[in-house]
């Protein structure tokens, strides 16, 4: 079974409070963009053959032995222990409560930059989740889903619905919400920074945001500008100036509206649909349109 992970962008992102439990309590708007990774997830039967051709795919190719199953990651190079990625936990997890589970084959083709706040590692895990819960009959239901998700990942739960929601709690309480974007397009500018969620979190100070996003976002995209705000933009762009430079020129080309997405280093801006796009930046940022 193949499957395309996508990323998602916070539209707005207020930290409200620290918790008990050393998390933190949250206020966003996500939103589903289709910038996928690939996974391809097969039982370890007898000559079963994966069909992502790994030598075609991208520059980085390591294959894991993990508990009898087999991991492999081409792509982009996925740093850390193969043993902690989302996939692989998504089906450790799984596994405990469901030892019926066979061995499988996981082969990530990583596509979407990671610590770049796009939320990339948390969708991989999930659609795992979802996978598994599908190719085997597992019959879990969303709620079930949601609880295995948070398990791997404040931002993983959102995956499983993968609609536009306003998040609360550690990212985990969802609603749905009203937003189509599909009229227009989203351009990211990732300048290659890699901003550690744990500094970011140490960086900033909870408080409680002066607007209800879910009013924010029912404004014309024009007027978010002065209204809808990431709380990790200004100490992030403090330690790193051209992530600020970046969003800057996204405003002068005429974008409707910029900001950095969760914790960093990605920048999105979204223009109407039909506008040209006239940016420049040096041949390191990876540049992509949606």
């Amino acid at each position: 079974m193949i499957a395309f992970p996508n990323c998602k962008i916070n539209l707005g992102l207020h930290i409200t409070e620290k918790r008990e439990d050393g998390y933190h309590n949250l206020q966003t708007i996500f939103y589903p963009v289709p910038w996928c990774d690939i996974i391809e997830l097969i039982h370890k039967a007898p000559g079963a053959e994966l069909k992502i051709k790994n030598a075609e795919l991208g520059i980085n190719n390591s294959t894991f032995i993990i508990h009898n199953s087999k991991f492999k990651s081409t792509g982009l190079p996925v740093p850390g222990d193969p043993s902690n990625n989302l996939c692989i936990k998504a089906w450790e997890l799984l596994k405990k409560d469901y030892p019926q589970l066979p061995s499988v084959y996981i082969h990530l083709h990583k596509i979407i930059p990671m610590g770049a706040g796009l939320g990339g590692g948390s969708s991989d895990g999930a659609f795992v989740l979802n996978i598994l819960n599908e190719k085997f009959a597992l019959n879990l239901h969303p709620n079930q889903l949601n609880s295995y998700a948070l398990a791997l990942g404040s931002d993983c739960p959102f995956f499983i619905e993968n609609k536009p929601s306003y998040a609360t709690g550690r990212g985990e309480i969802l609603e749905p919400v009203s937003l189509d974007l599909s009229d227009y397009k989203i351009v990211f500018i990732n300048p290659g920074i890699h901003i550690s969620t744990k500094w970011a979190f140490e960086n900033i100070k909870p408080q409680q945001p002066q607007k209800d996003l879910r009013e924010v976002i029912a404004l014309p995209i024009k007027d978010w500008k002065h209204t809808l705000y990431n709380d990790f933009e200004a100490p992030v762009i403090k330690a790193n100036p051209e992530i600020g430079n970046i969003k800057d020129a996204i405003y002068a080309d005429g974008a409707l509206y910029a900001s950095m997405t969760g914790s960093g280093s990605t920048i999105f801006g979204i223009y109407p649909k039909y506008q040209s796009i006239n940016l420049n930046f040096p041949s390191n940022y990876l540049v992509k349109t949606v």
